[in-house]
């Protein structure tokens, strides 16, 4: 890898697939300079885990609930608090809403990518063709060096 990086062809890349799986290096640092090349190229950056998301396509695109964790405290009432929920914003669709004018789109960049399973991946491949503005950048795990296939291809070979 160049010691200094332009990053043109991932986003080359992440533009003519939506969706991108990457491999990088252990020690970190790599994804965060690709991020601000993202950023200077015209785009917006949610980093987020891939661990806790549950139903990733209703985490991202619809209205859901999540409870609270109980940390083993009793609710006071009488089981009035048993099935208490927030409801939470679809994540893309409420990013989308406060995006510049000027800016190309959303980059959905998951780190941990590994623990999806393949109808999740399969839903984040598609995620760009439903929405157009949105592109999404996963992890997929370790290498030597900094790499990236189209996310199809990491689903395939998985």
């Amino acid at each position: 890898m160049a010691l200094i990086t332009t990053g043109n062809g991932l986003i080359r890349d992440l533009e003519k697939f939506g969706a991108l799986g990457v491999y990088v290096p252990l020690e970190g640092g790599y994804e965060g300079r690709y991020q601000r090349r993202l950023r200077a190229a015209g785009y917006t950056t949610l980093h987020i885990t891939a661990r806790g998301l549950g139903d990733v396509a209703a985490y991202l695109t619809k209205v859901h609930g999540v409870r609270p964790p109980h940390l083993g405290k009793k609710s006071s009432g009488s089981g009035a608090a048993v099935g208490y929920r927030y409801y939470l914003p679809p994540l893309v669709n409420s990013h989308l809403e406060q995006l510049p004018p000027k800016s190309k789109g959303l980059v959905l960049w998951i780190i941990e990518g590994h623990i999806l399973s393949n109808q999740e991946l399969e839903f984040l491949v598609t995620l760009p063709t439903l929405e157009p503005r949105v592109k999404v950048v996963i992890e997929r795990g370790g290498d030597r060096y900094f790499r990236w296939t189209s996310l199809e291809k990491t689903l395939l070979a998985s």
